[in-house]
């Protein structure tokens, strides 16, 4: 896989405006919601560390055709070693629950997008300072959109992206207060419980028409 620059990972995020994100049972289920994401044109996977071997699932992910139409990231990352072998393995993103300034100078020093969870204006800001590319909105379901668009008055500089809680029904909500993308997780893969990843596919489709609506694209 051809290593793309910071700006251009930042850029196809936004773009697209949807980050599928991968709680799976089993490597194997993790890869086959990856291929699902991208046939239904998501343009990021975040395969966290609480999938059975996510080192290997990313590394396979990032070696695949699939790499070519999606960027692979890596989420739960909670400190510098385990970013740096995410980034070793082929993340080109990296995504953590909480802020980690040591885990923000490695993914810095790479070259690498780094997106911490924040839940306080306080928490925000110092991902800001940090270097923090885009800050993840956690969790999402207890903040909601308008936690978004009360940070955005005093913080109209911050790139925020929820996750958690985040489904087809309130993602134009998120998007129109002032999030750059959102994360999509057990909202969006659930059909992977029962073998349907087609639903997957046909969600991921919903989600990112409700993103362009939202932005008044027509595109």
């Amino acid at each position: 896989m051809t290593a793309l620059p910071k700006v251009r990972i930042l850029e196809k995020i936004v773009n697209s405006g949807l980050v599928a994100v991968v709680r799976a049972e089993s490597s194997d289920q993790a890869s086959r919601i990856a291929d699902a994401c991208a046939v239904g044109g998501v343009g990021a996977i975040e395969i966290t560390f609480t999938v059975p071997g996510a080192l290997a699932v990313i590394a396979d992910l990032a070696r695949r055709d699939v790499a070519q139409n999606i960027l692979v990231g890596a989420g739960t990352v909670l400190d510098p070693e385990t970013a740096r072998a995410a980034i070793l393995a082929g993340a080109q993103f990296v995504v953590g629950p909480s802020v980690s300034p040591e885990t923000a100078r490695l993914c810095n020093r790479y070259q690498i997008p780094y997106m911490p969870g924040a839940s306080t204006v306080t928490e925000i800001v110092q991902a800001m300072e940090c270097g923090a590319d885009i800050i993840k909105v956690f969790p999402g379901e207890l903040l909601g959109p308008g936690f978004v668009k009360a940070v955005m008055g005093p913080l109209p500089q911050a790139r925020l992206m929820p996750t958690g809680g985040v489904s087809v029904e309130n993602a134009g909500d998120w998007i129109r207060a002032g999030c750059v993308a959102i994360g999509a997780g057990g909202n969006l893969t659930a059909g992977a419980k029962r073998g349907d990843y087609q639903s997957i596919a046909d969600l991921a489709r919903q989600f990112i028409a409700k993103i362009r609506e939202a932005r008044g694209s027509a595109n």
